[in-house]
């Protein structure tokens, strides 16, 4: 069996797919990537589907070797990656040839992101479970073993010879990192502001809360990953402290008794019973997902129909965004 054999599996790597769907009523949640943009882009500029299995790359440290000659790329956080010792651009498919070793940096800098997605031509041939090879960790399943990847895993991926085309010339790239930083977030800041769709529940946050709430800086807790961001700010406590236990969804910001709100992540309880003052945006989470402990976050209202307006328009934006570079 060939693919890229794990030399030093980093910090948290897991092999993910856009996630395990149609599942929650057993009790198994999404999965998928935090950043599903930067993992999107991973898989075009391979020329893979959007459901290929790339890995999720936390703070770095990953090291590979590879048996195969095929094309890669590395998106997202700021890690720096190296092929045979040489850097190379992320954001950017580079080719490698069998005996190579890439290697992922960690996130250093200051506003540099912290999740970073690499993603191999054909994507990793991993077997599904549920439907997808969306690992979560929490429920061990998908991925290899149920969990981050370790030493000396081999990951399966195919040859892809004939890719060497897809690198980018200079003016190409040139082309995708404008449209790229023009139409989308691949800049990581320590303050971001999210859309927040109210929910059915708004009504049991007084007017004043809901104020406070919107007007006010919050802090990504010491208390973030896959599961949920929990945040640091001004108490904003509804006038019941529980409701019965229903689904959740990405994004869902519960708020238990002590006011501070919750963002639920991809890898999120399927049901809950905190009450939840609304949901944040689907695209924003890219941004929430980048934030490590200490990041800071403001919170913005945004009606139901323009969400309907803005996923449509991120949509054709992302579709155009590899194909004008190529």
């Amino acid at each position: 069996m060939q693919g890229l054999t794990v030399i030093a599996p980093g910090i948290l790597s897991l092999l993910q797919d856009a996630g395990r769907f149609g599942q929650q009523q057993i009790g198994l949640t999404t999965g998928g990537p935090l950043d599903s943009f930067a993992f999107t882009v991973a898989n075009r500029l391979c020329h893979n589907n959007d459901n290929a299995c790339a890995i999720e790359i936390s703070i770095g440290g990953l090291t590979l070797e590879s048996s195969v000659d095929s094309v890669i790329a590395l998106t997202g956080a700021k890690l720096g990656l190296k092929i045979n010792g040489q850097n190379k651009t992320q954001w950017q498919s580079h080719a490698i040839k069998a005996g190579d070793k890439i290697n992922i940096g960690f996130a250093s800098e200051k506003n540099s992101g912290c999740r970073a997605y690499l993603a191999v031509a054909g994507g990793f041939d991993i077997a599904k479970q549920f439907g997808s090879q969306a690992t979560v960790s929490r429920e061990g399943i998908g991925g290899l073993q149920g969990g981050p990847l370790q030493k000396t895993d081999l990951l399966p991926c195919s040859n892809h010879r004939d890719l060497e085309l897809l690198r980018f010339s200079e003016e190409q790239q040139s082309n995708f990192n404008s449209n790229c930083n023009s139409n989308f977030n691949s800049n990581y800041p320590d303050l971001v502001e999210l859309r927040v769709i109210l929910g059915y529940q708004q009504d049991h946050f007084s007017p004043v809360k809901q104020a406070i709430f919107f007007s006010s800086e919050y802090t990504v807790s010491d208390l973030c990953d896959r599961m949920g961001y929990r945040l640091e700010g001004p108490k904003v406590n509804a006038d019941i402290e529980g409701i019965l236990s229903e689904g959740i969804c990405l994004g869902a910001i519960q708020v238990p008794a002590d006011g501070q709100p919750i963002v639920l992540m991809n890898d999120r309880q399927t049901i809950g019973g905190y009450p939840k003052i609304g949901a944040v945006f689907g695209p924003d989470l890219a941004k929430l997902a980048q934030l490590s402990a200490g990041g800071r976050i403001k919170f913005t209202a945004m009606d139901i129909n323009d969400a309907h307006q803005e996923l449509l328009l991120t949509k054709r934006q992302l579709d155009q965004l590899v194909l004008e570079a190529l």
